[in-house]
């Protein structure tokens, strides 16, 4: 199979309640996206083939979803994670775990983006954002002193990065796993 036939748009199918899907460009270019409800996600790369399969790879992810802007003592009781954002809307999605791959251990921002934390002993912080659960940014305390620190979303927070993505051709359609729903047996379809 080459690239010109198997170029077009493919939309899921068979999935209720949400939209998503592949543009095959005949360059080789591809851009994914996902529409659940609010939540908008997205990805774009170079796809090739290999017999039936397509394969899709993105560039390099820059780096984590969150960056550490500033790390301090504050005469404070208490651990405080500020978590600094444009768009307001997006603060109470945001959490934060001194319990790494704990999953009850989870707190969220407030409105104004603060997460407060009783005084306790820890080594590392876990960030998430609640839309993009499979992404979570990690920072070790270098400064067992500081008790305040603060965090931006990187505006790559939503994008879908591909490393070697398979799905199988044929027929008009890809088969597979979907980059963020479980299952392995999904349905793209050609437009």
């Amino acid at each position: 199979m080459d690239l010109h036939s198997i170029a077009g748009e493919y939309q899921l199918q068979g999935v209720r309640e949400m939209a998503s899907g592949f543009l095959l460009k005949p360059d080789g270019d591809f851009q994914f996206f996902f529409s659940y409800g609010a939540l908008d996600r997205y990805g774009s790369g170079k796809w090739t083939t290999n017999n039936s399969t397509v394969i899709f790879n993105s560039a390099e992810k820059p780096g984590q979803e969150f960056a550490l802007v500033e790390s301090k003592s504050i005469d404070d009781n208490g651990i405080f994670i500020q978590i600094i954002e444009k768009n307001k809307n997006l603060l109470p999605y945001s959490y934060a775990s001194f319990q790494k791959d704990v999953q009850e251990s989870w707190t969220p921002a407030n409105g104004e983006g603060m997460i407060r934390f009783p005084e306790q002993p820890f080594s590392e912080i876990s960030l998430l954002f609640e839309f993009c659960p499979e992404k979570i940014s990690r920072f070790s305390v270098k400064d067992k002193s500081h008790n305040f620190f603060s965090f931006r979303i990187e505006p790559w927070l939503a994008e879908v990065f591909f490393k070697n993505f398979i799905l199988t051709a044929g027929n008009g359609e890809l088969k597979g796993r979907h980059p963020l729903l479980k299952g392995d047996q999904l349905l793209f379809a050609k437009l």
